[in-house]
């Protein structure tokens, strides 16, 4: 009785699953100039051997990033080894600036696992930090509260490595042809341009992930 119980239990889940599975079957590939561009002469932003990079370009002052956010960690952790997700703030204007400053300051102390996603929430939930152009000591003030120590803190966010980081990430985004956030690259050649909803977007970079790590093959 238990093994026909736990039979029609498994079989009701995967019916349940047909509908899921015929959309996805359904679901045209992704068309260049469509969902997607490839990006002339384009190279990933960090790369590591033998793994696909996909880069995001987010801003914490975008409001679509913020949404973004738990959808492309929960996608990250169901990634492979084979895919490494790298994100990239945004200075596409100045009054970004200041906070993809205090990520790579974050990211140097070591609290950037502990910080990201606070931040989005002090801006666009808690009001915790101003929109645009906070201050360094408003910077130096919010991080302190998650153990940074106050006066290195300050010294990295004006500091020579980040200006360096900062510029990298700069050329990254324009080289990508970037022009809003956030944006999905993929090892470098291609940039996300299509999807109406969050899982389109993760649906055309799967389809690039695997485009390239067949190529690889």
């Amino acid at each position: 009785m238990k093994t026909r119980l736990t039979l029609r239990l498994v079989l009701s889940a995967l019916f349940s699953l047909l509908p899921m599975l015929a959309l996805a079957a359904d679901a045209p590939a992704p068309k260049e100039g469509v969902d997607y561009e490839v990006i002339p002469d384009g190279k990933p932003f960090a790369p590591v051997k033998g793994k696909v990079e996909v880069a995001e370009v987010f801003s914490y002052a975008c409001i679509h990033c913020a949404h973004f956010e738990p959808k492309l960690q929960a996608w990250k952790r169901k990634q492979g080894p084979a895919v490494q997700l790298v994100q990239v703030p945004a200075a596409l204007s100045s009054s970004w600036v200041p906070y993809a400053r205090a990520y790579y300051a974050a990211e140097m102390s070591g609290v950037l696992g502990k910080t990201h996603a606070a931040v989005f929430a002090a801006l666009h939930e808690t009001g915790a930090l101003p929109m645009n152009n906070p201050s360094a000591d408003e910077l130096v003030t919010f991080y302190a509260g998650y153990g940074v120590d106050r006066a290195r803190f300050n010294a990295l966010l004006r500091g020579p490595e980040v200006d360096a980081r900062l510029e990298k990430a700069r050329a990254f985004a324009m080289a990508s042809g970037v022009r809003g956030t956030p944006t999905l690259v993929v090892n470098g050649k291609y940039r996300v341009t299509g999807g109406s909803t969050y899982d389109d977007v993760l649906r055309i970079t799967d389809w690039l992930v695997a485009r390239e790590r067949g190529a690889r093959k």
